[in-house]
């Protein structure tokens, strides 16, 4: 069923509004935003660069939701096509620095867009794992790091049964609209209920579908205090115990997040981020969601 959706998330993406459409809705969406002050700014040292703030944003923003693997490629494409779009488009490396730069307005962006949607009563959390370069290629210490001590490492990738060196992506969605309502990048061998706390934060849905990573009784003791019903889905061994009437159900609720992990890393192409740094992934994750937010709510 996961594979019939993410077909289908495809589809969706190959049905968007022309390309030309697609950068005037984003600008517009984007630039009135910043205006309004709802998207701020960092001030940066230095003159005023000729390609505005906007101009970039939508630019990155365009990217991901086209799914282009490459940012060099993409802004190759932009010069020639959409050159009188964009006449003033700095060269990748000053771009992937102003991108890195503005991952925050992306976030703030999403957010604006999602308080004008009111969250549904039920909610899933999961993790995925982001790789970001093959185990045998660790060599003692390296340069992937981040805020408050997070560092990539080690950690074991259920989806397909192996091990990865890199961090997890974890995701609160809402189970009928699938927008992703929090997420964050976290140790690849993280303790998954407190993952599930920084997600849910003063949030209580009134229901919750978990893997079993998730649960534990006392962290489910402590949900059911705070309002929150949470429903462990069934791995594919349990399922197969199950009679087909609750089976069926029980994974098609399980697949919803999983389509929504596979819209971001496959379709949307966050698993090939080909970042090298830990605030070059950050970038992309943030413009991924973003992009996907824009795809969930009509956007595009």
């Amino acid at each position: 069923m996961r594979s019939v959706e993410l077909l289908k998330a495809k589809e969706t993406v190959d049905r968007m509004m022309p390309v030309v459409e697609l950068f005037v809705q984003v600008y517009v969406l984007v630039d009135d935003a910043i205006k309004a002050g709802a998207v701020a700014i960092p001030p940066r040292p230095g003159p005023v660069p000729a390609c505005s703030d906007a101009e970039v944003l939508t630019v990155a923003i365009v990217r991901h939701i086209l799914g282009r693997p490459s940012e060099r490629g993409f802004l190759a494409e932009v010069r020639r096509e959409w050159s009188g779009l964009f006449p003033r488009l700095p060269h990748q490396s000053e771009f992937n620095r102003r991108a890195r730069w503005l991952w925050g307005a992306c976030e703030l962006l999403r957010q604006r867009l999602l308080a004008e949607v009111p969250e549904d009563e039920w909610q899933q959390l999961d993790t995925t794992a982001l790789p970001v370069k093959h185990p045998s290629r660790v060599r003692g210490a390296d340069a992937w790091d981040g805020p408050d001590g997070l560092h990539a490492g080690f950690g074991r990738d259920a989806a397909h049964g192996e091990w990865f060196y890199g961090f997890r992506l974890g995701l609160r969605t809402d189970l009928g609209s699938r927008l992703v309502r929090t997420w964050e990048l976290a140790p690849a061998a993280v303790d998954e209920p407190a993952v599930a706390d920084d997600l849910l934060g003063s949030a209580a849905p009134a229901g919750l579908l978990v893997d079993r990573g998730f649960l534990g009784r006392a962290w489910a003791a402590t949900q059911a205090e705070r309002g929150t019903r949470v429903v462990v889905a069934h791995s594919r061994a349990e399922r197969r115990t199950l009679p087909r009437a609750v089976r069926r159900p029980v994974a098609a609720l399980r697949n919803r997040i999983e389509t929504t992990i596979g819209e971001l890393t496959d379709a949307l192409g966050l698993a090939r981020h080909r970042a090298t740094t830990f605030w070059g992934l950050l970038t992309r994750t943030v413009a991924t969601i973003l992009a996907h937010t824009l795809i969930r709510l009509g956007w595009t």
